[in-house]
C-alpha cells in the first residue's frame, strides 16, 4: 500500500441550489487535484443544503431528492470527477424506488459510483429514515468508510467501521454554531460573517472559540487515535440557511494530529499525505488488537430506545 493524498474542502452552499453547488465542487475538485490530491471530500448534503430541509414538507422533500446513481446530479457529479480526474465525496437527499428519502453520501470516480452511504442518525427532519448498514470501500489499496456527522457523535460507529476493515473515515458534516446543553455552545451572529473582510477578528474568535473549534477539538482527534484511522472531516463555511457554519474542514492521523486544515474565512481546499506507516504505529491499532469482547459483546448489543431525534427537537424549541 503506497501513501495517498486526499484533500477536503469548505464552502458556502446556497439551499436547494444544486447547480450554483455543483459549479463550487467543481472548482475546489479542480484545485484539489492541481494539487496532487487523490480524493476531495465536501461536506454533508453539499450538493442540495442542509439546515433550510428541517422545513420541507415530505413532498418538498421528494421534489429535492434524487435515486442514486441515476439522478441528475450525480450524474453531473461524476462528469466533474471525470474531467479532474479526481474521486469525489459529496451529499444529497436520497430518494429510493418506494419513495423513501435517506441522507446520503457518495464516492464517485469519474463514471463509477464507488461507494454509497445512508446517514444512520438523522433527525433534522422526520420524513427522512435512518440508514442501516456500514460502507467499507477500496481507493488505490487502502479502505476507506464514511460516517455522516452525528453519526461519528455514536463511537460505535466509528469503532464498527475501523473493524471493518477501515483505514481512512470520511466525515462530512454540518455541524458547530448551534446552542447546545454543553456550556460554551450557541449561535454566531450572522452580522458578523457580513463584516468578515473588515472585522475577521471578531469572526474568528467565535469560530475558534467552545462555539466552534474549541468543542470540535473535545473530540475529533479521539476518534482517529482511538481506532487508528486517518479522519477526513469536511464541513461548511459561511450562512446555512438562517444558521452560520464555521468550516475547519480538516485532516487528522492515526496520532490525532491534524495534518492539514481549512482555515480561510471563505471556499478552500487543502490537501494531506496519508501515510500507511502510522495505521500500525499509533496506539488505536494496539488497543483494537488488545480488546477483550467477550467482557461486553452483551452489554454493548443490549437492546435500548434511541433518543437522539427526541433530544435534538428539544434544542431546536428552546431556541
Amino acid at each position: 500500500m503506497k501513501d495517498i493524498q486526499i484533500a477536503t474542502a469548505q464552502f458556502e452552499h446556497r439551499s436547494g441550489d444544486k447547480e450554483y453547488n455543483l459549479g463550487v465542487i467543481n472548482k475546489l475538485a479542480m484545485k484539489a487535484s492541481a494539487l496532487g490530491a487523490r480524493a476531495v471530500a465536501f461536506h454533508e448534503c453539499s450538493l442540495t443544503g442542509y439546515s433550510f430541509a428541517r422545513h420541507l414538507t415530505k413532498n418538498e422533500l421528494l421534489d429535492l431528492s434524487e435515486p442514486i446513481p441515476q439522478g441528475p446530479t450525480i450524474l453531473r457529479l461524476m462528469e466533474i470527477s471525470e474531467r479532474n480526474r479526481i474521486a469525489i465525496l459529496a451529499g444529497l437527499f436520497e430518494r429510493d424506488d418506494e419513495g423513501r428519502i435517506y441522507k446520503t453520501c457518495v464516492c464517485v470516480d469519474g463514471r463509477k459510483l464507488v461507494a454509497k452511504f445512508r446517514k444512520l442518525h438523522p433527525f433534522i427532519n422526520p420524513h427522512i429514515l435512518p440508514g442501516d448498514g456500514y460502507c467499507v470501500f477500496d481507493l488505490d489499496g487502502w479502505k476507506c468508510g464514511i460516517l455522516i456527522c452525528y453519526d461519528n457523535n455514536i463511537i460505535e460507529n466509528v469503532r464498527a467501521t475501523a473493524l471493518l476493515g477501515a483505514q481512512i473515515i470520511f466525515m462530512p458534516h454540518v455541524t458547530m454554531c448551534t446552542p447546545s446543553t454543553r456550556p460554551g455552545a450557541g449561535f454566531v451572529d450572522p452580522n458578523l460573517w457580513t463584516k468578515r473582510l473588515t472585522d475577521p477578528t471578531s469572526l474568528r474568535i467565535e469560530f475558534n472559540g467552545m462555539k466552534g473549534r474549541e468543542w470540535l477539538m473535545k473530540w475529533l482527534p479521539a476518534r482517529a487515535y482511538d481506532n487508528g484511522i486517518y479522519a477526513v472531516f469536511a464541513n461548511p463555511i459561511g450562512m446555512d440557511d438562517d444558521q452560520l457554519k464555521n468550516g475547519c474542514s480538516m485532516i487528522v492521523d492515526p496520532f490525532g494530529d491534524i495534518l492539514a486544515e481549512c482555515t480561510a474565512l471563505g471556499d478552500d481546499v487543502v490537501v494531506a499525505t496519508l501515510t500507511p506507516d502510522k495505521l500500525e504505529r499509533a496506539g488505536g491499532f494496539r488497543y483494537k488488537n488488545a480488546r477483550r469482547p467477550d467482557l461486553y459483546k452483551d452489554i454493548i448489543g443490549k437492546e435500548h430506545k434511541a433518543v437522539q431525534k427526541v433530544i435534538w427537537m428539544d434544542e431546536q424549541k428552546s431556541t
